[in-house]
């Protein structure tokens, strides 16, 4: 096994176990019939070539290292979706009170947004991996945003590797432009939260309803 490969296996272990462990959050939601603040859940361990760009940004030596681990804590990021803005608040309200993570930052740029219009809300957290050699604190982020956040930061990113970060002044005003739409979408469905998830509800049932397998599988689940 390499040293880069050694040094990152600890983070694809944090990255699998934290997936799963927020993942069953949303199950936990769904087993209460309670509508559920997390969408859906994605992690990755940051590719080598990117660890490298912020090696060389940070002015770090490009080797595995502490302090390499240190200044470049989003190695392993995850992502959690949600429906509404409202919900974040209350993913981060849920990620607070687990006593299985450390929380060593936070910023918000949802209420304080990036001047190119980026909203997300990141933790950085600390993550302890239990090894054959013993327990490893991992520094990994953690980013909540909304669908429509997520989408315009997918898109952002994209540009971003075009362009090197220099964006044509034209295209920085669009994107600035289209991340207020983004937001301006996720306030108005806030605003009709109520009308959305009953509607997703009746859908859910009537699916369920409208299909024996399903039906038998929903009557396992409840035991009769």
């Amino acid at each position: 096994m390499g040293q880069w490969e050694r040094f990152l296996e600890p983070y694809k272990q944090a990255v699998s176990e934290l997936k799963v462990k927020l993942k069953g959050m949303r199950a936990q939601f769904e087993r209460d019939n309670t509508n559920s603040p997390i969408e859906f859940v994605t992690g990755r361990v940051k590719p080598l070539a990117s660890i490298y760009d912020k090696s060389l940004e940070k002015g770090i030596i490009f080797e595995p290292s502490d302090t390499l681990a240190r200044e470049i804590p989003d190695i392993a990021g995850l992502r959690m979706m949600c429906q509404f803005v409202d919900d974040i608040e209350t993913v981060v309200g849920l990620l607070r009170a687990r006593n299985d993570i450390n929380i060593v930052e936070e910023r918000d740029y949802i209420s304080h947004k990036k001047q190119s219009g980026y909203r997300s809300y990141h933790m950085i957290i600390e993550y302890p991996v239990q090894t054959i050699h013993g327990e490893i604190n991992i520094l990994a982020e953690i980013q909540i945003r909304t669908l429509a956040m997520n989408f315009w930061a997918s898109i952002e990113h994209s540009l971003n590797y075009k362009y090197k970060g220099i964006f044509p002044e034209e295209i920085k005003k669009r994107l600035q432009y289209a991340a207020e739409a983004a937001f301006r979408l996720d306030e108005e469905m806030s605003l009709i939260r109520g009308e959305i998830q009953e509607a997703q509800k009746y859908f859910s049932e009537n699916k369920e309803l409208s299909h024996p397998s399903l039906r038998e599988s929903k009557n396992e689940r409840e035991g009769t």
